[in-house]
């Protein structure tokens, strides 16, 4: 409810600067302005701290809890980081309780087709290319989110299976000891654009 009454004073808000501009007239507008920045400043660090209440407290997921994909190019960047490079299995069964949807990519495509999509898929998605070798099926990139500027490092691992190919994926935090359900939810957007690509 706090977020519906956060974006209802906001188009409240929008409309009184709209009305104060077409009749020139400045009254009202600095109380409204430091309102609306009061209202910012307690409503943010409540809807995150909202938010990290409802996942769980983690910040590494991956499509293969029982063989995560590896960095190689990103190696020396994680390990510098606070969260490391190494894949803690108490997480995987968290993750898998909380976001049991997020499984291996299973295609017909042979591998360096998908690679192609992939690579791409991830280029789309704003995200830096560190590394792509295709005969390794290895992609490694890095997220940075869009309000703090955090860095997330991904890893893309594509293999053979049979007449087709599969693709793990797996994301990681550099800070924080949990991500808000970030890495989740990019994992889940990169899927469903690389099914419909």
């Amino acid at each position: 409810m706090g977020s519906y009454v956060a974006f209802g004073a906001g188009a409240i808000a929008v409309l009184w600067v709209i009305v104060a501009l077409l009749s020139r007239s400045a009254q009202g507008l600095v109380p409204l302005i430091v309102g609306l920045v009061l209202a910012g400043a307690i409503y943010v660090p409540l809807q995150m701290r909202a938010m990290a209440a409802s996942v769980p407290m983690i910040h590494d997921i991956t499509t293969d809890t029982g063989n995560p994909p590896q960095w190689v190019a990103l190696l020396e960047a994680r390990k510098a980081s606070t969260n490391g490079a190494d894949y803690d299995p108490a997480t995987a069964e968290e993750q898998q309780k909380a976001y049991p949807e997020i499984q291996t990519f299973n295609s017909a495509s042979p591998p360096a087709e998908l690679f192609d999509k992939a690579k791409k898929v991830a280029t789309d998605m704003g995200w830096q290319i560190v590394a792509a070798e295709p005969t390794e099926g290895r992609i490694e990139a890095t997220d940075t989110t869009m309000w703090f500027g955090f860095k997330d490092d991904v890893v893309i691992r594509i293999v053979a299976d049979g007449s087709g190919s599969k693709l793990d994926i797996r994301s990681m935090s550099r800070v924080g000891k949990s991500d808000l359900g970030k890495n989740a939810m990019r994992i889940r957007d990169f899927l469903g654009r690389l099914k419909a690509a």
